[in-house]
């Protein structure tokens, strides 16, 4: 499956910025979606994921609250609404996709099969 996300931007502290991940090539339904983030100097981290249907969203502790992982496989399309923004949340954000993480792997960037090429998101103060 290809991958391509976008939405990223300069935004203030409280903003919001709503990102999505554009998937083409393989029936998006049946993987399993995440984003990631890397912040320069730091290794990649999980953000969200979502299971192949709605209803099974994770998050991690740090965006938790605050951001909203959602898809439309009708669309083949994943979301990420974030809102109250913080200057830690700047980074690069990746979607990811992979057909068969069970629960305990979702936060193993390398346990995903396929990404994204990243859209920036920076947060001022």
């Amino acid at each position: 499956v290809q991958l391509q996300a976008s939405g990223g931007g300069l935004v203030q502290a409280g903003d919001s910025l709503r990102l999505s991940c554009a998937a083409s090539g393989r029936t998006f339904s049946n993987y399993v979606m995440g984003w990631f983030r890397q912040a320069p100097g730091k290794e990649r981290e999980f953000v969200a994921a979502i299971f192949r249907s709605a209803g099974r969203e994770y998050y991690a502790d740090a965006v938790k609250g605050r951001f909203t992982i959602s898809r439309d496989n009708a669309k083949n399309r994943l979301d990420l609404q974030m809102n109250s923004l913080k200057p830690e949340d700047t980074a690069v954000y990746h979607c990811a996709a992979d057909r068969s993480l069970i629960l305990s792997r979702i936060t193993y960037a390398d346990d995903y099969d396929w990404w994204g090429q990243g859209t920036q998101v920076t947060v001022s103060s």
